[in-house]
């Protein structure tokens, strides 16, 4: 695990599954990144799923950021998105560090898409999707929220409409209105470009920092600005907001969390050219 500040980190993995490199790329020709993310015989491209545990024993808070797929509620992410969980899944992972669910006191999700968010129910006895995380404040932006009770026709299929109900008819939903403090050292920022108001958390420590970046930097290849995913709603405003992450990490040299890279999990950043580029993996 890695110390920063009052919380010790460390990546937790869910699975992987594989998403098409076209869409993952957006409008950058194949072969520009099939060298960097290989894609298979069907244009697929392998990605973790990829959660981030917090822990601070000053307050004895346990809090994952984003919570995985999940299982299949309302027809299986993983028929089309070729899911793996060879090492067991998210359960299995926090086990590794003496935890389960029940112990998990808050959930922060980055955002609502289902390969972030489909963990936050599963299926209890009497089959009905339940709560995961039973004792665990679930941390959403209220922005956030709203799209996803009402997106639109290019985000619709990347939602798991399941997930939210056992959610909303709790008292474990928080929804967060912005950039905040969230918890001592524990900062949320808000992205706008990859969907609505994703919330990012940056915890600080020691003089610099750990971003997770969500979606807005999915894996390495896209530290590079210009590298958007088709999925994104507003590129260009990932292009900016990307632009303003890059250089903060390159400040403070900083790490940068990355959900889906199948290979790093954090990085961080040297200047190479007048840009900001890939210098070293860091272990979480």
């Amino acid at each position: 695990m890695l110390r920063l500040g009052r919380y010790r980190l460390a990546a937790v993995e869910d699975g992987t599954f594989a998403r098409d490199g076209g869409t993952l790329f957006g409008a950058v020709p194949r072969r520009r990144w099939a060298g960097e993310a290989p894609p298979d015989a069907d244009n697929g491209v392998r990605l973790a799923i990829r959660c981030l545990l917090c822990l601070d024993d000053e307050s004895g808070r346990r809090i994952l950021v984003d919570d995985g797929v999940g299982e299949a509620l309302d027809g299986p992410p993983g028929a089309g998105w070729a899911l793996r969980r060879p090492a067991g899944g998210l359960d299995a992972a926090l086990a590794l560090h003496g935890l389960s669910r029940s112990d998990i006191t808050d959930v922060v999700l980055t955002h609502l898409h289902a390969d972030h968010a489909g963990g936050t129910v599963r299926a209890g006895p009497d089959g009905r999707p339940h709560l995961a995380f039973p004792h665990a404040t679930v941390h959403v932006q209220r922005r956030a929220w709203q799209w996803a009770h009402a997106p639109s026709e290019l985000d619709r299929e990347e939602f798991r409409p399941a997930a939210f109900e056992p959610l909303a008819r709790s008292s474990q939903l928080h929804l967060v209105d912005g950039e905040v403090e969230l918890f001592p050292g524990f900062e949320i920022i808000v992205s706008d470009g990859h969907t609505t108001a994703q919330q990012l958390p940056r915890i600080r420590g020691g003089g610099t920092h750990l971003t997770h970046c969500g979606d807005l930097i999915p894996t390495a290849a896209h530290l590079r600005a210009a590298w958007v995913s088709a999925r994104d709603l507003r590129p260009l405003t990932s292009v900016e907001e990307k632009k303003v992450l890059l250089a903060e990490a390159l400040e403070d040299d900083a790490i940068l969390f990355l959900g889906h890279d199948p290979a790093v999990a954090a990085c961080k950043l040297a200047e190479r050219d007048g840009e900001p580029a890939f210098r070293e993996a860091v272990p979480l």
